[in-house]
């Protein structure tokens, strides 16, 4: 149910993905979060323009435009051409709106889904990456962007408090501004039997303005994957903690796909800290399909509390989780299906759904 098409214009090239199918799996994993905007609001895909040689100089230029069931993401990305033994140098341009319920969404069915908690943030920052030459192993990207987020309700007015009437906002207004110094490191290392990843994350607010925000924000994931026999087993460590000024929406949410199974998106918590373990274990049963045993946990570390306005107290959330479950992952010419089903600590129990890489 998806459909890609390449347009060549001279030396550009237009990219166009229109899917349909994700909707399909996202309504059965979670509830709707907002009214129906009509039949545009039933499209979900993407529109990429690429531009190699722009002003003739190999100057590149990437506008893209993807839409989701109830976020969207512009980006618009210029780079000029550099020696390969220089930073590579991006300038970026985006805008997001997605719905922020990992930290104000209602956990629902003894926490293994979100309901809409009426807070979506409509993001627009600028900014400059700089991009180190790439080593055998490690890599990195240093980054300094002007934002400006503004948190709005389901309808798209902009708010300043929650349905309880708290602040969603560090300046309690009804915007943030902050320029942030970012730095991406990752390192990565592999061989027929076994790989190690670590990437970290620091993000430094810098005071431009009075009333802008002040945080240091450290974020950490290593991971190992070893082939034990026939089978593969892959442990992961997520890790992250701020300090200083903070936002609510800039909390750790713990809980969900990609963080803890057997949960909704944020129900466990959402800290200034949190720390979450994986495991996997993946068995081959064909050519085209493989099993998976999995268990997940993740905690706050207690820093729920720290949170302004202490969102995960007042929506019940435990803090601390533990999921584990079954999966089957499908690999086809066309794209990947994976289902997973599993349990939480409340005995709950919850179903994934997921297709990626759709062929035409």
């Amino acid at each position: 149910m998806g459909a890609q098409k390449s347009i060549h214009a001279g030396k550009a090239k237009i990219d166009v993905n229109v899917d349909l199918t994700h909707r399909l799996c996202a309504s059965l994993m979670m509830p709707p979060f907002r009214s129906s905007g009509g039949p545009l609001s039933l499209i979900i895909g993407s529109l990429c323009l690429k531009h190699p040689n722009l002003f003739g100089g190999s100057e590149k230029l990437d506008v893209s435009w993807d839409k989701g069931l109830y976020d969207s993401n512009a980006l618009i990305a210029y780079r000029r051409p550099r020696p390969e033994w220089l930073s590579q140098q991006s300038f970026v341009i985006q805008h997001s709106l997605t719905p922020e319920i990992g930290i104000h969404g209602t956990p629902m069915d003894n926490f293994s889904r979100s309901g809409s908690g009426g807070v979506n943030l409509s993001q627009f920052s600028v900014g400059l990456d700089l991009t180190d030459p790439a080593n055998s192993t490690w890599s990195s990207t240093t980054s300094i962007s002007f934002k400006h987020v503004r948190p709005v309700n389901d309808d798209g007015r902009s708010i300043s408090i929650d349905i309880d009437g708290f602040p969603v906002t560090y300046s309690g207004n009804s915007h943030d501004n902050m320029v942030v110094l970012k730095q991406e490191s990752h390192y990565a290392k592999a061989n027929d039997r076994s790989f190690v990843r670590v990437s970290f994350q620091i993000e430094q607010g810098i005071p431009l303005l009075s009333k802008w925000i002040i945080f240091n924000r450290l974020k950490f994931v290593a991971s190992k994957g070893v082939k034990v026999g026939p089978t593969f087993l892959l442990t992961s460590l997520t890790g992250g903690s701020i300090v200083g000024d903070m936002a609510p929406y800039q909390a750790f949410a713990i809980g969900g796909l990609g963080s803890v199974r057997g949960y909704g998106e944020g129900s466990i918590g959402s800290g200034r800290s949190c720390l979450v373990a994986n495991s996997e274990l993946t068995i081959p049963l064909n050519k085209m399909m493989e099993g998976v045993l999995f268990l997940d946990c993740g905690t706050d570390l207690g820093s729920g509390r720290h949170v302004p306005g202490n969102p995960a107290l007042r929506q019940g959330k435990p803090g601390s989780g533990l999921g584990l479950g079954y999966g089957l992952r499908f690999k086809s010419p066309c794209g990947h299906f994976q289902v997973d089903y599993a349990i939480n600590s409340f005995q709950q129990r919850t179903v994934y759904f997921g297709i990626s890489n759709l062929g035409s």
